[in-house]
């Protein structure tokens, strides 16, 4: 199966199967706000903005890495991105290794003349280091998308169930230590939805990745879309007994946050609205990424995906007036986030 073929499966699977983890939480309904009856605020001066990798946000909030590579790959970027410019969020692309070999449908991801001014991020799976890439790729990937940063996406869970997967990670860490040595923009590494440790923060934080997007486990499962996508019993069974395999969100935030209190931080896996994304915030992440949410809305219309936009601002303001918190950094610095 070609790599277009295989974009194009995982866009039908993730809008028309369930593949959402179904007994691990991303741990958000572990978290509770405490309510402030009198904010001392008013609402409409509540203020959104954010600052990653030197660029301001209007909001924090992360347009996640998704697909590329089709007709409706293209379709969906598109959308995306005219939102992304019009509220000034951050905005990922899928894995650029099909417009790397088949540079035919590199337009499928050039976002730049659509959102000019966004942070806009540039992907390739870091595993793909053992296999003939190298920096001439990554730098491919970056100035095809005239990207401000590389995101090295890690999913050895996934590459273990998906039909011949990549499973070579022997190496890899130094591998991204010369990507990040000589790569004229930052790298971020990320995870596919399985969580990223503290132990291995350390790590990739000493390989000089510029940050990490923690992609915690209890939103879309991969093993669960590759076991859609299986060509033998045994690719199934692995889907379906890893489908719940994974570290949950808010446990990745909390500790990575403790050990590197300054590193560009994001959070995604499982975030689904915009009290997700206040309490990402709280527990110390920098902005939150959001993807299902983002494909669906993409998928029907721009202005589905406006209107998606619309209310997540909403909700993250009505978190801050509700709290007492007038910005971002407020929210950060109080204790108005408990464990239940």
């Amino acid at each position: 199966m070609s790599t277009v073929q295989r974009k194009a499966e995982h866009i039908r699977i993730c809008l028309e199967s369930d593949v959402q983890f179904q007994s691990q939480s991303s741990g958000f309904d572990r978290y509770q706000f405490s309510h402030s009856c009198l904010p001392e605020l008013d609402y409409q001066t509540i203020d959104l903005t954010t600052n990653l990798l030197g660029k301001q946000l209007g909001a924090p909030i992360l347009i996640s890495s998704m697909t590329g590579g089709t007709a409706q790959a293209r379709e969906i970027n598109y959308r995306l991105a005219e939102v992304a410019q019009e509220y000034k969020l951050a905005m990922g692309v899928g894995s650029q290794r099909v417009a790397i070999e088949k540079p035919d449908v590199a337009d499928t991801f050039q976002v730049r003349k659509i959102a000019p001014d966004i942070l806009l991020l540039a992907n390739l799976g870091a595993v793909q280091l053992n296999y003939r890439y190298g920096i001439e790729e990554c730098l491919r990937a970056v100035e095809l998308l005239e990207a401000d940063a590389l995101i090295l996406h890690l999913n050895p869970l996934q590459e273990c169930i998906q039909p011949h997967g990549d499973t070579n990670f022997r190496g890899l860490l130094d591998r991204i230590a010369t990507v990040c040595q000589q790569l004229p923009v930052p790298v971020i590494v990320k995870e596919v939805g399985n969580g990223i440790s503290a132990n291995m923060a350390k790590q990739l934080i000493a390989a000089g990745v510029s940050g990490i997007d923690v992609a915690g486990a209890g939103g879309t499962s991969w093993a669960k879309v590759e076991s859609e996508r299986a060509q033998t019993a045994l690719q199934r069974r692995l889907g379906e007994t890893f489908a719940d395999w994974g570290m949950p969100t808010t446990e990745c935030i909390t500790t990575i946050r403790q050990i590197a209190p300054t590193l560009p931080l994001i959070a995604s896996g499982g975030v689904r609205n915009g009290l997700d994304i206040a309490k990402s915030i709280a527990l110390g992440a920098d902005v939150a990424g959001l993807a299902l949410p983002f494909l669906q809305a993409a998928d029907s219309s721009k202005t589905a995906v406006r209107e998606l936009v619309q209310i997540l601002m909403a909700e993250i303001q009505t978190v801050l007036f509700c709290t007492g918190n007038a910005d971002l950094s407020a929210l950060q610095q109080s204790d108005c986030l408990a464990r239940r």
